[in-house]
């Protein structure tokens, strides 16, 4: 299964910049066209995603937005 054409959950900082991105907008690497583009964007790296289902995204999301925020001394 894959993420619907365009999908996208983004966080950016105050300055625009993304720090937290799950898409399938661009290819990621070199991929075959018709092979599934899930990926995420965490602060600066890109890698795959294996998108399951909605919650599962969703959670995986939220997830990396503490850990990136944690990170930045933003949330305890």
């Amino acid at each position: 299964m894959a993420l619907t054409t365009r999908s996208r959950c983004t966080l950016h900082g105050a300055d625009g910049e993304r720090l937290v991105g799950f898409g399938n907008a661009h290819s990621v690497g070199r991929r075959r066209r018709d092979a599934p583009q899930d990926h995420r964007h965490r602060l600066r790296n890109i890698r795959l995603y294996e998108y399951r289902d909605a919650a599962t995204l969703l959670a995986d999301f939220w997830e990396t937005v503490d850990a990136v925020l944690r990170e930045r001394g933003m949330i305890p």
